[in-house]
């Protein structure tokens, strides 16, 4: 009875295509009427006890986790093929395991996947933000522990997806990133001899190069230690430390820092950055404080992790374990990457990076604050914060050690500045994965285990613009 068979096969599943369902029923021959059941879908079928209805087996990727890591996990097509993300950067062996009964698994710790996609969102909806990203992996093996991109989508009805959303803006989004640069040039600094944490700077007054002036956003005008240089977070200082290195010195350790290139991570959608098309000393000072070179998230942490796990570049990788035959290269020396780990620290303790201090889990870190190219100008109404930071910074170099990014993409809130719209987020998810990655809580020289200042160091403030 077809006509009974439609009614009640359309009551059991009103998801079926009526006009599908009627073409199947009314033809001569066998042909699938829907894929991709629920067993609880197949069991309201198979109660209806109809003739000539049959079952068949099919491998389809299920998502138990609903829009967990759903921007790195990616997506298969109907047959079961990778088309993004981890399901298409490693496609093969996903159904070579499956094949065999074994699971494939992925350097992701959902404990941690869990906190920074919670954290994340909190902070994006406080500060109003356009975009966001959170990135936490471990920089002795390169492992990515989490990787979280907002606003989220459900890959189950990706058509309802807000503007956007779809994007992997870790490893796909472009970035101008501000400050947070600053590292990267004091690094170069201290590793080719140009300077010391004695080196001092003239910043009292604008930095003259051409018919160009570069100022600092909270200017000291006065002469600076490349420390205090760090910890204002000068743009002046930053500038004469690039100009003096000059334009080979700079291309070079930006090239062992990764940032002239894709971020090793599998991940097929892992974007080339925006690169200067000259370096001339004013593209040199713009480079010193993270302008004129756009970035990807995942190519910022590579660095971040190369600086402050003894020195070594180690590749970005979603394998557990880390990358498959990686031969870790030595970029800057033990004493460079030492430190950078103790100047991190101070920044966090008595400079700009004070809203990241989890108590007791030793965080070192740097601001960055960047306004947006808009219409050919930079303009303040479109900007973006972020905080790079890496814990606990004490130890061996070769002590478990994890960095933590995040970026806020047009906050809507004021102040935009890292320290304000990302460095809490940060905070809060070290405070709350540290003892999922067994860190424990204890004093350093600068604060005791509960987080209270050591009283014989005073606070100082600063952020740069």
């Amino acid at each position: 009875d077809r006509g009974l068979a439609y009614r009640q096969l359309r009551r059991a599943l009103p998801r079926i295509p009526a006009e599908r369902l009627r073409r199947v029923l009314d033809g001569d021959r066998r042909l699938i009427v829907l894929t991709g059941l629920t067993p609880q879908e197949k069991a309201a079928v198979h109660d209806l006890a109809l003739g000539g209805v049959t079952f068949e087996p099919e491998d389809r990727r299920a998502y138990p986790l609903g829009t967990s890591a759903v921007h790195l996990i990616g997506d298969a097509d109907t047959g079961g093929q990778g088309i993004s993300g981890a399901e298409l950067a490693f496609n093969d062996e996903i159904r070579a395991a499956g094949q065999r009964g074994e699971s494939f698994p992925l350097s992701i710790d959902l404990r941690v996947q869990g906190v920074v996609e919670n954290e994340l969102a909190a902070a994006a909806i406080k500060n109003q933000a356009k975009g966001a990203v959170a990135i936490v992996t471990d920089v002795q093996t390169g492992e990515v522990l989490a990787m979280a991109s907002w606003p989220n989508f459900s890959q189950s009805n990706r058509g309802a997806a807000p503007d956007g959303a779809t994007l992997n803006r870790a490893v796909s989004g472009h970035y101008e990133m501000g400050s947070v640069f600053k590292t990267f040039t004091v690094a170069a600094g201290l590793d080719t001899g140009r300077a010391d944490m004695g080196t001092l700077f003239d910043a009292s007054e604008a930095f003259q190069i051409g018919d160009r002036k570069i100022k600092d956003f909270h200017a000291q005008n006065r002469v600076m230690t490349l420390e205090e240089v760090y910890l204002h977070s000068s743009n002046i200082g930053t500038s004469q430390l690039a100009v003096q290195m000059g334009p080979d010195t700079m291309r070079d350790y930006f090239r062992r820092l990764g940032l002239l290139d894709a971020s090793t991570i599998e991940l097929k959608e892992s974007a080339r950055p925006v690169l200067p098309r000259r370096w001339d000393n004013s593209t040199l000072a713009s480079l010193s404080f993270g302008y004129g070179i756009m970035i990807t998230p995942a190519q910022m942490v590579q660095a971040m992790g190369a600086l402050t796990n003894g020195g070594r570049m180690v590749p970005l990788s979603l394998r557990r374990g880390g990358a498959r035959g990686a031969k870790p290269q030595q970029i800057v020396t033990e004493d460079t990457s030492r430190a950078v780990l103790e100047l991190m620290r101070a920044n966090v303790v008595k400079g700009s990076g004070g809203f990241a201090d989890a108590p007791g889990l030793r965080v070192g870190g740097k601001t960055g604050s960047a306004n947006k190219l808009v219409n050919g100008r930079y303009d303040p109404s479109h900007a973006l914060g972020s905080f790079a930071a890496v814990f606990p910074v004490d130890g061996p170099l070769t002590a478990k050690r994890y960095a933590v990014f995040v970026l806020m993409d047009e906050p809507g809130t004021y102040p935009k500045t890292g320290a304000y719209v990302a460095a809490p987020a940060v905070r809060n998810i070290a405070d709350r994965i540290a003892g999922f990655l067994g860190v424990e809580r204890r004093a350093d020289r600068w604060r005791t285990a509960s987080g209270e200042k050591i009283p014989q160091y005073q606070d100082v403030q600063g952020d740069g613009l």
